[in-house]
């Protein structure tokens, strides 16, 4: 057996503790505690070569174990003091240390990014869902096995993408955060059929899949596809999610529009017009999170609609900036948005009548798709429009502004497509 794999077994069988969590509450940290000071007290000998990474071997103590420990010790309490369940302290460790263990295995002979994060949500989310059951058994507690299913595979995509973006120091963060993300949605107490549920896995995998296999998304871009086309069916809709599809497949589209002359004008997006997780957050970030609060918001007390145009909105502004950059770099004569000055085509902030008609179109696809899959009416198609125009124009100014000098191309796409958003929830008392 290779050293990582008989190391992923140990990881493993020390995560298996937090089974203890519905009998023990507040003690089940105590172990995690014990083997974090362990980790730092041991330097040599067979436990230290069992535990050991390669860093932790230069470092000469056990890091990762120790940071695996203080973060399930630091959940272990947090379950004890509040909301957060047994369940959900259990899967969040196991998912991580399974998840884990399964990937070692599967890439012994031949490791590719594609086989690492499949084999890790795999992996993952059938451990997270079998720590779930065992709680409820141990805690003699009824659970919904659909949920317990979307919560395994949520966490696990989100765990397989977090460790993609973090390698080499993802432990503890991966832990904690697919931890919150499952208390999140126990809090939201999603309801969902088995039906549903596989329909929703079906086609988000399919639409993430076939993305990375037409080189329109990179393995992170894929799997952050996947996520936010999961969540949106599960929490939103079909609706919703035709809308979010709508700008993946078309913006993936406009990317390799002409790509070898935006190539040799040097203006390309990079990885042959692959969207890569980054990406893929910065344009969809605000709408993941507007899906979320419509799920919450009965709950909230807040009306439902002013989530689903701030959706819209969001989309229909980053569906408008990709076809305005896209295709309006291909045009000479930009100028920029601040001071209509001439300047050099792929400059921030540089716009086109060319590239602003595009984006108007690119919004009026949203609009006319709200008005069918989210029986949006008319005037709501307009402010989703609006909301599109105005996002895009802010992505402009900020590109002008600040990219490139306090935040990233990222960044800019996340504020531009929040104000579209902000502007489609104001717009909402209009329509």
């Amino acid at each position: 057996m290779q050293s990582s794999v008989r190391r992923a077994v140990a990881f493993a069988l020390v995560a298996t503790l937090a089974l203890a969590a519905p009998v023990a509450g507040a003690l089940a940290a105590v172990p995690f505690a014990l083997i974090a000071v362990a980790g730092r007290v041991v330097s040599s000998g067979p436990l230290f070569d069992l535990f050991a990474r390669p860093g932790d071997r230069q470092a000469g103590e056990l890091r990762g174990l120790v940071g695996f420990s203080l973060a399930a010790t630091g959940l272990a309490l947090l379950a004890s003091l509040t909301s957060l369940s047994a369940g959900a302290f259990a899967a969040a460790v196991l998912l991580l240390a399974y998840g884990n263990l399964i990937e070692r295995v599967v890439c012994v002979t031949h490791e590719t990014a594609i086989r690492r994060v499949t084999a890790f949500s795999l992996g993952g989310a059938i451990a997270a869902i079998g720590g779930q059951a065992a709680v409820a058994a141990i805690a003699a507690i009824s659970i919904q096995p659909a949920t317990a299913v979307f919560l395994g595979v949520s966490g696990g995509l989100v765990g397989a993408l977090l460790r993609e973006v973090f390698p080499g120091r993802d432990d503890p963060f991966v832990m904690v955060a697919v931890a919150v993300i499952l208390w999140t949605f126990t809090a939201i107490n999603v309801a969902i059929g088995p039906v549903q549920l596989a329909i929703a896995v079906a086609i988000a995998s399919a639409f993430g899949y076939t993305s990375w296999y037409l080189g329109t998304a990179s393995v992170t871009g894929m799997l952050t596809g996947v996520i936010v086309g999961l969540l949106t069916i599960v929490l939103g809709g079909y609706g919703w999610f035709a809308i979010l599809i709508a700008f993946f497949g078309l913006g993936g589209l406009a990317s390799k529009f002409r790509y070898e002359e935006k190539a040799d004008k040097g203006v390309a997006e990079p990885n042959k017009g692959a969207r890569g997780g980054r990406n893929v957050l910065g344009n969809a970030a605000v709408a993941l999170l507007a899906v979320v609060a419509f799920a919450a918001s009965g709950p909230l007390g807040v009306d439902a609609s002013l989530f689903l145009f701030a959706f819209a909105g969001s989309v229909s502004t980053a569906m408008s900036d990709t076809f305005s950059s896209e295709i309006g770099v291909l045009f000479d004569d930009p100028v920029l948005i601040t001071t209509f000055q001439p300047v050099k085509t792929g400059t921030d902030g540089a716009i086109t009548l060319e590239g602003s008609l595009a984006g108007l179109g690119g919004s009026i696809v949203v609009g006319g798709l709200a008005v069918v899959a989210l029986d949006v009416s008319l005037v709501g198609a307009v402010v989703i429009v609006f909301a599109g125009m105005v996002g895009m124009f802010v992505d402009s100014l900020l590109g002008a502004a600040a990219e490139g000098r306090w935040i990233g191309n990222q960044g800019v796409n996340f504020l531009a497509t929040l104000a579209g958003a902000l502007v489609g929830a104001v717009g909402v008392v209009f329509a």
